[in-house]
C-alpha cells in the first residue's frame, strides 16, 4: 500500500510519555501543556488494526483544528484546549531529528492540560447504529423514551438528543448511560454545562457540514475537561472527525436505509463480514485502506472547503 504511515510516535527521549491511546500518543510539555501526536493507527470495535491509514493522523489533527476555530467563534462561552499546531521547542532542531520533525508536521497539537471528565458526550441527530437497535427492542435510546413510529436513519423529531457514555479504559467497552447517571459521575452543574455545549456544538457543526459540504452529521462524540484554574468546561481531544462521528452524504440520504458514510463504517462492515469484530491486530487489505483513505479525504474536502492534497497548510 503506497503512502507514508506513522504507527507510533517516538518522542520519549525528549518528553515524558503520559499515555498511549488507540490512536494518539500523549506527552507532557510542561505543567500546563500537553502534546497530542495523532498517529495513523485506526481502531474499530475498540481494538486497533495491525496496519494503518496513510496520513490519517494529519487529517484528524487538521480537521480538529478547523472546528477549534469555527465553533468558539459561533458559540458564546465555548473554549477548546488547542494552543497551537506543531512540535514544542523541547524537540531539538539538530540534524539527528530533522527527518523526525518532518514526520510530525500537521499531526501534532500543543493543548492546555485539563482534568478530563469521565464521560463521553454523544449527540445523536438521527436514529441509527446502536440507537436504532435499542429503539427497535424497547422504544428507548440510552434509557430515553423516544416517540414511536420512527424509521431507520430518520432525524429525531424533537431535534438532536444527548446520550452520554462512560469513558472506559483502553480495551474496555464504553457503556451508554442515561443523562441522570452522567450527573452522578461528574456532578449536576458540570453535567448540565457539558450537555449544553455538546448540543450547541453539534447543531452548529451539523448546519455547517450540510450547507457547506452536503454532509449530514448523524451523530458524534465530544470530550470535555475542566480548567481547574477558571472552573470552566473546555472542549478537548478530537472534534467532529471521521473517527469520532458518523458522516453521511446528503444526496444519498433516504429514510429507512443506511446511507453511504465517510467514516470508519466501511472498515467496520468489512470486519463484520469477515468475522473479525473485536479481534486486535487485524491486517487490513489494500482495498479497505484505499476506500477508507478516499472517504476520509472527501469528508475533509467537503467540510473545510480546502483540497486535502494541496490545501493542508491553508488549514493551519
Amino acid at each position: 500500500m503506497a503512502g507514508k504511515v506513522l504507527l507510533n510516535a517516538d518522542l520519549d527521549a525528549y518528553l515524558p510519555l503520559v499515555a498511549r491511546g488507540k490512536v494518539r500518543n500523549i506527552y507532557e510539555v510542561d505543567n500546563a501543556t500537553i502534546l497530542l501526536v495523532t498517529t495513523d493507527r485506526i481502531s474499530a470495535f475498540d481494538v486497533v488494526m495491525g496496519n494503518g491509514i496513510p496520513n490519517k493522523g494529519c487529517l484528524l489533527t487538521l480537521l480538529t483544528a478547523h472546528w477549534s476555530r469555527l465553533l468558539p467563534a459561533a458559540i458564546p462561552g465555548l473554549r477548546t484546549h488547542l494552543i497551537t499546531l506543531g512540535l514544542p521547542k523541547e524537540i531539538p532542531l539538530d540534524y539527528e531529528v530533522k527527518g523526525l520533525r518532518a514526520q510530525y508536521d500537521n499531526r501534532s497539537m500543543q493543548v492546555q492540560k485539563l482534568e478530563p471528565f469521565k464521560i463521553e458526550a454523544i449527540v445523536r441527530g438521527y436514529i441509527t447504529g446502536s440507537a436504532w437497535k435499542s429503539y427497535q427492542a424497547d422504544g428507548t435510546v440510552c434509557g430515553l423514551k423516544i416517540e414511536p413510529g420512527l424509521r431507520e436513519s430518520e432525524a429525531f423529531p424533537g431535534g438532536p438528543i444527548y446520550t452520554p457514555s462512560t469513558k472506559a479504559e483502553q480495551g474496555v467497552h464504553d457503556e451508554n448511560i442515561h443523562p441522570d447517571m452522567a450527573r452522578e459521575i461528574v456532578g449536576a452543574r458540570y453535567a448540565a454545562r457539558i450537555e449544553e455545549l455538546a448540543l450547541a456544538c453539534y447543531k452548529h457543526a451539523a448546519h455547517h457540514a450540510l450547507t457547506k459540504g452536503g454532509i449530514i452529521i448523524a451523530d458524534t462524540k465530544f470530550e470535555f475537561g475542566l480548567d481547574t484554574g477558571t472552573d470552566e468546561v473546555v472542549l478537548m481531544d478530537e472534534i467532529l472527525t471521521p473517527d469520532s462521528s458518523r458522516f453521511w452524504l446528503a444526496d444519498a440520504y433516504k429514510i429507512g436505509e443506511t446511507p453511504p458514510s465517510f467514516d470508519k463504517q466501511y472498515l467496520r462492515d468489512w470486519l463484520t463480514s469477515q468475522g473479525l469484530k473485536h479481534k486486535p491486530g487485524v491486517e487490513m487489505p489494500d482495498e479497505i485502506i484505499v476506500k477508507t483513505v478516499e472517504k476520509y479525504h472527501e469528508a475533509f474536502n467537503r467540510i473545510t472547503g480546502a483540497d486535502w492534497e494541496t490545501g493542508l497548510l491553508e488549514t493551519k
